[in-house]
């Protein structure tokens, strides 16, 4: 693979393209890579160009680069397609948080789980299969690496609406997780050793350690001490569940029963209900002043972000071994979670591609929680493949955070409102209204 072909689909998500660009220019080996990029949005992609010619002659890269309002050109041949695209933008996502708030559910982020994840996911699969169906015709060898979300239910998707098996969903938060952990623990990074596993935003920590020393006795401690960190959720959650989760306190809170639904909860544990509404804009903004900063012709700052995409790739193409943190359909991976259900688990890449590693059972409490997230995703992929409007009621009944705030009929009702809502982005038949 001596120039590996990097179809970028969503392009138009330009901060996180400019970071990818950068860890993947940064590896001597890709700097002559063939970046093709795609965005339904013309000033969306046309910013994205600019930015990565930018991007690549700061660090010194011969990359050709070639932008694309067709999806077909862009994946044409391509080895590895990159998708971070959001379906409906900012708009969709307001709606995913203002309709729900006038039944009084409240949310955090909104895209894995809940009725946010429930119609992220809804209005993504569509473009999956389309998706789906143009690699399996253009680039059948080339490895899909999901960024979009919810991406445990974006992944289960794939693999059984379009056949797809070169198929990753990555995500940062083991990573950035340790991190965290490494700073609080002044322990370097480099030195900590760790296995994770469960499923994608709700996995957990089941070893942390430095060198022969369980750096979880020395967390213990830390927060035995500190009352400021037994006000964050996921303290709150490792505290009773004996493993640290991997996801912020804002995204756990949402998966679980105990904290959105009560105003004392949400005072002691100091949870931003809605805050994604403002990384939205925060979002907005920071595409606004590369656009601007690459118009009037000034220098924008460059930075890798450790992502796994870039890694996995170089990876594939040099032959170097590395682990990565993936998303990928159970298969036996985790014994007690459900075998169609899609987990995240170490992985080995190499110039064979990734390899899941096998985890084995996970404690039962952990399994508990993962299993019922996995049958909110399972109904949510059920309504979508079998063209069942019902099972999108049925997962939203299923998920502990609506249950546990809504009765049954109104969560029927706010499911016909979001319908409606959300109706020309969802599939046919799954745009009816069923009352309550």
């Amino acid at each position: 693979m001596t120039r590996p072909k990097i179809a970028f689909i969503g392009a138009g998500s330009v901060v996180f393209t400019q970071g990818l660009l950068a860890d993947l220019f940064a590896f001597a080996e890709l700097k002559n890579a063939h970046i093709a990029l795609h965005d339904i949005d013309t000033e969306r992609l046309r910013t994205a160009e600019a930015a990565a010619h930018h991007i690549a002659d700061h660090l010194g890269a011969s990359a050709p680069i070639t932008a694309h309002l067709d999806r077909r050109e862009a994946l044409n041949g391509a080895d590895f397609v990159i998708n971070i695209v959001q379906v409906g933008m900012g708009e969709a996502t307001r709606t995913d948080f203002e309709i729900p708030a006038r039944y009084g559910l409240r949310q955090t982020i909104g895209d894995t789980l809940g009725i946010g994840g429930i119609f992220r996911a809804l209005r993504t699969f569509p473009h999956l299969r389309a998706l789906g169906a143009d690699i399996a015709e253009l680039c059948p060898d080339a490895w899909l690496l999901n960024y979009t979300n919810p991406m445990a239910m974006n992944i289960q998707y794939l693999a059984e609406a379009t056949g797809l098996t070169k198929v990753v969903g990555l995500c940062h938060s083991v990573y950035w997780t340790i991190r965290d952990l490494s700073d609080l623990l002044k322990v370097p990074y480099q030195e900590v050793t760790y296995r994770a596993a469960g499923v994608n935003h709700q996995a957990w920590i089941l070893e942390l350690r430095h060198g022969e020393t369980d750096l979880y006795a020395r967390l213990d401690d830390l927060i035995a001490a500190d009352e400021q960190l037994r006000r964050r959720v996921r303290v709150d959650m490792y505290r009773r569940l004996g493993h640290y989760p991997t996801e912020t306190s804002e995204h756990s809170s949402e998966y679980v029963p105990w904290y959105l639904h009560h105003d004392s909860e949400i005072e002691r544990l100091r949870l931003p209900v809605g805050a994604y509404l403002g990384i939205v804009e925060e979002n907005v903004a920071a595409y606004e002043k590369t656009r601007d900063a690459l118009a009037a012709g000034e220098s924008l700052t460059v930075e890798g972000t450790m992502e796994y995409a870039p890694q996995i790739i170089h990876s594939i193409v040099t032959g170097t071994p590395r682990t990565v943190y993936g998303n990928v359909p159970n298969h036996g991976l985790i014994d007690n979670l459900p075998r169609t259900g899609v987990v995240e688990v170490p992985c080995l890449v190499d110039a064979s591609g990734v390899q899941p590693t096998r985890i084995g059972s996970l404690p039962p409490q952990l399994a508990a929680l993962n299993r019922t997230y996995l049958s909110m995703n399972d109904l949510v992929v059920r309504a979508a493949v079998e063209n069942e409007p019902r099972h999108i009621r049925h997962a939203a009944m299923t998920d502990p955070a609506t249950a546990a705030t809504l009765p049954v009929q109104r969560i029927w009702q706010l499911c016909d409102d979001m319908v409606r809502a959300h109706a020309d982005r969802l599939q046919p038949a799954l745009r009816a209204t069923l009352g309550s």
